[in-house]
């Protein structure tokens, strides 16, 4: 899983550097990314640097990449520059094969994410990943709306507790991580499987996930926690089962996130993209202008991915709305009739 995973990071960096309307040889893209892979910034005064400014943010941000992507998830609420990238990702390998391997699932079946590990995660009374993802207000709506989302994510959390099977000899901590890990299958791993059928498959492109396997996922939930951790590391479990078949570098390559732009021309574009979506009507009616106008107005270059995020999803909603029509005349009639449309 770890060399699919590298795979498809170093492809997913192709496609977002590659991409645009002037030419880059390939060779030359490969450098780059070689050096970004191993922790170098772009080098002032070389060809690196072009290479990075100029073709990054003008992928992610192209208005026919985001609308296609929109479309294909059908739901104005994504992880922004992410979904571009994976939809751009999709694309380029859909050029040589129309079926590809991807590792969704690992870090749920063998308890790779943070809060598998994390004592606050352990401890926190919700769902594990909103203290680490740090979105619960990535996209505020208009308090006018009155949606009570708090309760209703306080309701689907106890529910999601409720289904969870457990094991009559647990003791606390294992009990704890049982949840996590059921918690991890059914209500995180599904908005992964979603996304990436729908942008692959917009691509016309084939992707298998051979972790989510039945067979494996319940031999896996139901292995001690002891011996998915056995040397203290995540996927412990995962790692011993593939000595021998990997290499060493990949993997005892340390956990990393999908790959996401940090570069301050793609927040001052998505800075003005936000700014127009909040020219219309029913994106203003929706969101919650008081919280998304301090990230309009904060420096490119020090908006913080979770701030971006509303940005983001702001972006994407004029999109949704643009492209469905939908009414929304049962709110707006009656709290703000001028606003029906």
């Amino acid at each position: 899983m770890l060399l699919v995973l590298t795979v498809v990071l170093l492809a997913s960096l192709t496609a977002a550097v590659a991409w645009g309307p002037t030419s880059v040889p390939p060779a030359q893209v490969w450098q780059v990314i070689g050096r970004r892979l191993t922790g170098d910034a772009p080098r002032p005064g070389t060809d690196d640097l072009i290479v990075w400014q100029l073709r990054v943010p003008r992928a992610l941000l192209d208005p026919e990449h985001r609308t296609a992507v929109v479309v294909a998830r059908d739901s104005p609420i994504g992880v922004g520059d992410m979904d571009t990238s994976l939809y751009l990702l999709f694309g380029e390998i859909r050029r040589h094969s129309t079926v590809a391997l991807s590792g969704e699932a690992a870090d749920e079946v063998f308890g790779g994410y943070p809060w598998f590990h994390d004592p606050k995660a352990l401890a926190a009374d919700t769902f594990p990943w909103l203290l680490v993802t740090g979105d619960e207000a990535a996209m505020p709506l208009n308090p006018e709306l009155d949606l009570r989302i708090g309760e209703f994510r306080a309701d689907i959390y106890r529910s999601a507790l409720v289904a969870v099977p457990h094991l009559d000899d647990e003791t606390p901590a294992e009990h704890r991580r049982r949840e996590l890990q059921h918690l991890s299958l059914t209500r995180w791993l599904r908005q992964l499987l979603h996304r990436k059928d729908r942008l692959s498959m917009a691509r016309g492109l084939e992707v298998r996930v051979p972790y989510c396997d039945h067979r494996l996922v319940e031999y896996a939930f139901n292995a001690p926690w002891s011996l998915q951790r056995h040397d203290g590391r995540e996927k412990s479990l995962l790692r011993s089962m593939g000595a021998g078949l990997a290499p060493d570098s990949v993997l005892h390559r340390p956990k990393n996130h999908y790959p996401a732009t940090h570069h301050p021309d793609y927040n001052r574009g998505l800075q003005q993209l936000a700014r127009d979506a909040l020219a219309e009507p029913q994106v203003r009616a929706l969101a919650d202008e008081a919280r998304i106008k301090p990230c309009l107005d904060t420096p490119p270059d020090r908006l913080r991915w979770g701030h971006r995020l509303r940005l983001e999803r702001v972006v994407d909603l004029a999109l949704w709305l643009d492209h469905h029509r939908p009414e929304l005349a049962l709110w707006l009639d009656h709290h703000r009739p001028e606003l029906a449309l």
